[in-house]
């Protein structure tokens, strides 16, 4: 992980990732830059059209995440905080049994 964060073109990663890392960083700083090529090349690395989708969508939200929160002046977690959220997202996941129940009835009707 630390291998990506600090240059992704150099780390021990298939070049699939790195095509994959190379998409997300020009939709993250040049979006309006983006064409049919863009997307070939990605493709063209092995990545299926879902895929990409799901590449955009997670950089969109973010980006959107990030300003929102800077902008509204949402304050940042304690270290503390992170740690419980942590544990608490190791032990139960991201959503409560009381959800996971409600969803597993919800599609047996």
């Amino acid at each position: 992980m630390a291998a990506v964060l600090k240059d992704y073109r150099t780390a021990p990663i298939t070049e699939a990732e790195k095509a994959l890392f190379k998409f997300v960083a020009k939709v993250n700083r040049e979006s309006n830059t983006m064409g049919h090529a863009d997307i070939a090349e990605v493709k063209s690395a092995g990545w299926s059209e879902e895929a990409i989708y799901d590449a955009i969508t997670v950089c969109a939200l973010f980006n959107f995440y990030n300003r929102w929160v800077d902008a509204s002046g949402v304050q940042d977690m304690s270290t503390r905080g992170y740690e419980m959220s942590g544990q608490r997202l190791a032990t139960e996941g991201y959503a409560s049994a009381a959800v996971e129940r409600n969803r597993e009835a919800a599609a047996r009707v």
